[in-house]
């Protein structure tokens, strides 16, 4: 009996699957729609932002007849060496004595009031007496009160020691800043080591030396983001300066302008200097910003590398 040999069992090759569609959520749309929405949003936001300062630019170098007429985006009556002098002439050149009278209540009245909050911040945090939180909480305190509620009790005060109308009424407010003593007591925690302190004092130096040897130089960055953020604030505050000032030749530039921009209707005029002293007075704000933002980015570094 033969037996008859088995074929083995051919499997037939099976089709290749399809490729598979990726997957789309219901009602989703294409990713380069969404991006060119973004785009599209960002766009709008920074033309929205940047416009009235391009609007700012452009008309401070037309000439009055242009400003009245509205000509402003065109190539007619540019006239902006012939604005720049009208400004430094008008009134007997009393805009370039506002310009100094700012540099003077924002410079010096950031500076000191930098140095007494970091003092302060640095005490708060590196010392212990008795009520310090409670002491703290008032400071909190002040940071919540506006500024504007506080100009008519120290115009009260002021009059009662004769100092109206005097350049201290405006700068002697300037230098308090209950934010800053907040923000320097923050940078102190961080930057400032109290082993470094400890090992200053077992060297034998006093708590003045430190500080001015130690602390000073450690929160150099906080020092220098409380006097800008003051030095802005003073620069373009007017209402202390409007409450507490009647000589005009002691007004600051954002004062100064406001009359002027308030006497336009009787002097058509004087829009050209408005504008173009407007422009003039950001000039020192950007500076100090651009010169300063070095230590910043130290600052915002510190802590990253040990």
């Amino acid at each position: 009996m033969t037996s008859t040999p088995v074929e083995p069992h051919v499997r037939a090759a099976e089709p290749a699957a399809p490729a598979r569609a990726p997957r789309t959520r219901p009602g989703s749309r294409p990713r380069t729609m969404s991006t060119a929405a973004v785009n599209t949003a960002l766009a709008l936001a920074a033309v929205y932002t940047f416009f009235p300062l391009l609007w700012m630019l452009v008309a401070a170098a037309k000439d009055p007849t242009g400003m009245a007429a509205g000509d402003i985006f065109t190539l007619h009556h540019f006239d902006l060496l012939g604005n720049l002098s009208g400004l430094m002439h008008e009134d007997g050149g009393i805009y370039l004595h506002w310009f100094l009278n700012s540099l003077l209540y924002a410079g010096g009245g950031s500076a000191v009031c930098a140095l007494i909050s970091v003092a302060a911040g640095y005490a708060f945090d590196k010392y212990a007496f008795k009520g310090k939180e409670k002491l703290f909480g008032v400071v909190l305190l002040g940071v919540l009160v506006p500024s504007s509620a506080t100009v008519l009790p120290l115009y009260l005060l002021a009059s009662k020691v004769h100092l109206v109308n005097t350049l201290w009424a405006v700068l002697i407010p300037s230098v308090v800043n209950p934010f800053g003593v907040y923000l320097a007591r923050v940078f102190s925690t961080g930057y400032v080591p109290d082993e470094v302190l400890e090992a200053a004092r077992v060297d034998g130096a006093g708590e003045l030396r430190i500080f001015r040897s130690i602390g000073l130089p450690m929160l150099k960055s906080g020092f220098t983001t409380i006097m800008l953020f003051q030095f802005s604030a003073i620069w373009n505050g007017f209402f202390l300066a409007l409450v507490m000032l009647s000589d005009k030749n002691l007004y600051p530039v954002s004062l100064g302008l406001y009359i002027w921009d308030n006497n336009v209707i009787e002097d058509p005029s004087l829009i050209s200097f408005v504008i173009c002293g407007s422009v003039v007075a950001v000039i020192p704000v950007v500076a100090l910003f651009l010169c300063l933002q070095r230590f910043w980015r130290s600052g915002l570094t510190a802590g990253s590398v040990k």
